[in-house]
């Protein structure tokens, strides 16, 4: 590795239910890096989708854990410098670069209903910088109804995705990787409840957490 940064790694499951066999697999590959190079292992809870969350399940995370062997070294039940390690209870750090984003126009608050987001998807079409011009957005509506809009609280906050460019990025196993933007939708930050969605959380805790690796499945490769 040629970064003299300190290897830092985190394991994230949802609480969902039972850790599965291909989660603890994700997990010892972390658990082997971070040893290998003397560094240091995250238990990181994500349980932003309260509507899914198991109770019990985060504990039987952590006795699957024990039981295999794989210590760690932060995580909800032993802190750490960079706590806490509930999603959900870090969401005003979610909120504050959401609205970090929204002003330096990487974002935006979208108001559309649900019914004109099940008309977009019937006509197979894509929120994205195509038709994000024809929604209910702050793009498109007045600062004075988009005040009134948001103080209403009936709103979720969309990332701005360039078109035409080239999102690249370096993996350790496949190399130089590269998406092309105008194939990425407007994805949703915030949803209506408050709580953030994978995109936002993850990219967030992993930079406040100095998070040095990402090791997932190649399926999470475009996420």
């Amino acid at each position: 590795m040629a970064s003299t940064a300190p290897v830092r790694v985190r394991f994230a499951p949802s609480p969902t239910g039972r850790l599965h066999v291909g989660g603890l697999r994700t997990a010892l590959y972390n658990y082997l890096f971070a040893r290998k190079h003397e560094g240091d292992v995250v238990l990181r809870i994500e349980d932003t989708d309260q509507a899914r969350s198991v109770r019990g399940a985060e504990d039987d995370i952590r006795d699957a854990l024990s039981w295999v062997g794989l210590d760690y070294d932060e995580g909800p039940d032993q802190g750490g410098e960079y706590a806490p390690y509930r999603q959900s209870e870090r969401t005003e750090h979610y909120r504050e670069y959401a609205q970090m984003l929204i002003e330096a126009g990487r974002a935006y608050y979208a108001f559309d209903t649900e019914g004109e987001l099940e008309e977009m998807r019937e006509g197979n079409r894509a929120y994205d910088g195509s038709t994000r011009r024809q929604m209910r957005n702050s793009l498109t509506l007045s600062d004075a109804e988009v005040d009134r809009l948001v103080d209403a609280g009936d709103y979720v906050v969309r990332l701005k995705v360039p078109r035409q460019e080239s999102a690249r990025f370096d993996d350790v196993v496949r190399g130089s990787v590269s998406f092309d933007t105008s194939e990425i939708d407007d994805q949703v930050l915030l949803k209506s409840d408050g709580m953030p969605t994978y995109h936002l959380a993850n990219i967030v805790d992993d930079h406040l957490m100095d998070i040095s690796h990402v090791i997932r499945g190649e399926e999470w490769l475009s996420s």
